[in-house]
């Protein structure tokens, strides 16, 4: 086996036998030359898009089965596998690319959002001169601007706050933040600068002001992530690559080579995971680019095959907005044991993390309740004590593994860096691994360099640099004003179409539904507080969405941001699509493209969703904040005050309360609520589910409550509502009335 570590301009070797193949000596120049070229490649040389739009998924099955041999056949569709595709067909090879779930379904879409080039790899290679980190970071920071450049609808720079809490670091990290400005050279977005201590406040209000000196400032940039990952498999489907999403490897093909007498990777059996049809694919290279399960491909291959991937754990949560200035993030540079923690605004909402820990590999990752805390108490160091940072306000929680490349006598992940490596087996099978979300485009280039070399493919240099990705070539930043003023949608809504569509976001509107008000005149929600519409359900179909965890997750990012909120939604989603899939098939009057999205049944499609909030996004370590074990743990003067709010709903004294007993009171006070919201309602508090919230139910909430484990509870809020409108209305005495005359 020949491996090699590629890094920005040079290349490490590690075996004789691939710089015999590759041609080493000159690859480093020749990496060289070519990235000098590469913006003239891609603005001049690059023809348009085979595709205005990218082809149907059964189109693309098609193409996979009936095309003999493609000249490359990439394994994975998270950032890296879609890059490589976009990469390869770019250059005029025959390309093919399938992911066993959706693209973007694993590393690529639970990332900390940020473009960046890392500064504390910078930090590292300074303090132990660390050649090989310093110009990972140069690389990371090229990249960086390069992202920004392609697809400026998906992505734009974010200041990030680092404050300072005892003089003597106030030059040390400005050094620090000075010399990351500088290594960026002509791509640094824009100037770091200090702060003090006042200015902090008024950038940051929620910050912790006792010891604060000051801060700095510096950029970053951040994107959408999952949306970034498609936009880069749409961009090469519309170039012509057969790209299909849920189409497992089962293994590889391989074939006798006639003049050596070795077995070289042909193609991979792959199988249809929504319908269970299976077929061969065959290439004269194959990629395995799948991230975290990069040694199981490669031990397709050879099953001696020594393991060269270290998966850890990243685990962020969501929380709302008003913890963070909507464009202002934070940088926690030294935690409790030592790891970084990002506090960052993100769409509307505040993102925080990242832990980094040594995990196993699993296509359902799970956050941790240990690590959801371990953020929080990160977090209440460095807000004020006037905000109270409450375990229920987490939204959502998520945890993704990074396919980190280690040496296996690390003691630990967090010393780790993101270098890349590319490895090819002695069967030609191309391995690349390693590296990170900012760096996707460098990794695809090294390893389709590494392939065309090996296997001897008629391919000229890259031309991703400066290619923009789909929807960002006519976008502007006004683009949602012409949204707004043709079709009629909130600017809200227009904001967040041009957003994450960027030149595409006119089709979606011409799909918006009327409202029927007088406005907005179109686009319909799928929940009230997201600017997400039902047209966007249709639209994502288009965009090889299959199931309703692929529209709730990674073509809109409800899941991300609030998981309720994503349940609420999902009737409705899986409604839409079911009935989008059935006009289609009504074409053929069977249904056939009912079958080959994988339904068996609507009711199924939404457990399986509702199983992966459960379990993948939080909702299960939210709701067992709440439980029928939960302590009470009330002042007697607070069980007084919550009992006798209890028995204003329970005025029969039956030591319960129903459905009737809160229409009743609702009733009272002038207020409508149909039935199934209060059941609803109810069902959120009635741990035994019997129907009905007894006394101890309600106190368990409201001590949960109070300890912050549990927020927005729409009971609680609803009986305090309640209450203070019954005790606004009790009769004035006749004595107070002058008698009444």
């Amino acid at each position: 086996m020949a491996f090699y570590k590629a890094v920005k301009g040079t290349v490490l070797v590690g075996g004789g036998a691939l710089a015999s193949v590759l041609g080493l000596s000159h690859f480093a120049h020749y990496r060289r030359k070519q990235v000098n070229l590469a913006y003239v490649e891609a603005a001049e040389y690059l023809a348009e898009p085979v595709n205005r739009e990218p082809p149907s998924r059964e189109a693309q099955l098609l193409t996979l089965q009936n095309t003999s041999e493609f000249d490359i056949l990439v394994i994975g569709g998270g950032a890296t596998g879609s890059g490589c595709a976009l990469d390869a067909v770019t250059r005029g090879l025959k390309t093919a690319l399938v992911e066993r779930d959706d693209f973007s379904s694993g590393t690529s879409s639970r990332s900390t959002k940020l473009i960046h080039g890392g500064v504390r790899y910078l930090q590292k290679a300074i303090m132990k001169l660390d050649i090989e980190q310093y110009r990972m970071v140069k690389e990371a920071l090229h990249e960086r601007a390069n992202l920004l450049e392609i697809a400026p609808h998906l992505s734009a720079p974010l200041p990030i706050m680092l404050p300072v809490y005892k003089w003597w670091q106030l030059p040390y990290y400005w050094v620090g933040i000075k010399l990351y400005d500088l290594v960026a050279g002509s791509n640094c977005l824009k100037s770091s600068y200090v702060l003090s201590k006042s200015r902090a406040l008024e950038h940051f209000p929620m910050l912790q002001k006792d010891k604060l000196v000051g801060a700095i400032v510096y950029y970053d940039g951040q994107h959408n992530d999952a949306r970034m990952n498609l936009a880069i498999a749409l961009t090469a489907a519309r170039y012509g690559a057969a790209t299909a999403n849920y189409m497992e490897v089962v293994s590889l093909l391989k074939r006798t080579d006639p003049e050596t007498g070795t077995e070289r990777v042909n193609g991979a059996r792959c199988k249809d995971v929504l319908t269970g049809k299976e077929f061969d694919v065959r290439a004269k290279c194959v990629i395995n680019a799948t991230g975290p399960f990069t040694d199981t491909v490669r031990k397709m291959d050879d099953k001696s095959a020594a393991a060269i991937c270290q998966p850890s754990a990243g685990v962020h949560i969501v929380m709302p907005g008003y913890y963070s200035p909507e464009s202002m993030g934070l940088l926690d540079p030294a935690t409790s044991d030592g790891r970084v923690i990002f506090f960052l605004p993100w769409q509307k909402m505040t993102i925080a993390g990242t832990t980094d820990s040594p995990t196993d590999i699993t296509h359902h990752p799970i956050p941790s309740e240990e690590d959801i805390n371990f953020i929080l108490n990160e977090v209440r160091n460095y807000l004020s004590c006037d905000v109270e940072v409450r375990r229920g306000d987490v939204l959502a929680a998520w945890s993704g593994i990074r396919p980190l490349v280690t040496d296996p006598k690390s003691a630990d992940t967090q010393s780790i860096s993101r270098n890349h490596v590319v490895d090819i087996s002695e069967s030609g099978l191309i391995t690349i691994a390693g590296g990170k979300w900012t760096t996707y485009r460098s990794m695809a280039e090294d390893a389709v360099n590494a392939a065309i070399k090996f296997h001897n493919l008629k391919a000229g240099p890259s031309r991703t640099v400066g290619l923009f990705l789909q929807g960002g070539k006519d976008w502007s930043p006004t683009l949602y004003i012409r949204l707004v003023q043709d079709y009629g949608l909130e600017s809200e809504v227009a904001q967040h179409l041009a957003a994450t569509y960027g030149d595409k976001a006119f089709e979606v509107a011409k799909m918006a539904s009327v409202t029927g008000k007088r406005w907005p005149v179109v686009g319909v929600r799928l929940v009230s507080e997201f600017p997400y519409i039902e047209a966007e359900v249709k639209y994502g179909i288009k965009e090889y969405a299959c199931t309703a965890v692929d529209m709730i997750s990674r073509r809109t990012r409800l899941a991300f941001l609030n998981v309720q909120a994503a349940e609420e939604a999902l009737p409705r989603i899986v409604e839409l699509m079911g009935r989008e899939l059935n006009l289609v098939c009504s074409v053929c009057r069977n249904s056939c493209l009912i079958i080959a999205s994988g339904w068996s049944s609507k009711l199924l499609e939404l457990e399986t969703a509702r199983k992966f909030l459960y379990y993948e996004m939080g909702y299960k370590s939210r709701s067992e904040q709440l439980t029928d074990r939960s302590e009470i743990s009330l002042l007697p003067s607070d069980i007084d005050r919550y009992k006798k709010r209890f028995h204003k709903f329970d005025a029969d004294q039956k030591g319960f309360i129903t459905i009737v007993d809160v229409q009743r009171v609702l009733e009272s006070i002038n207020v409508q609520m149909d039935e199934n919201t209060l059941h609803e309602i109810l069902n959120e508090v009635d741990l035994n589910k019997n129907g009905q919230v007894e006394l101890n139910e309600f106190l368990q909430l409201m001590s949960a409550i109070q300890k912050g484990r549990v927020s927005g509870s729409r009971l609680a809020i609803l009986m305090k509502t309640a209450e203070e409108n019954l005790d606004r209305r009790v009769p004035i005495p006749v004595d107070r009335s002058c008698g009444g005359l």
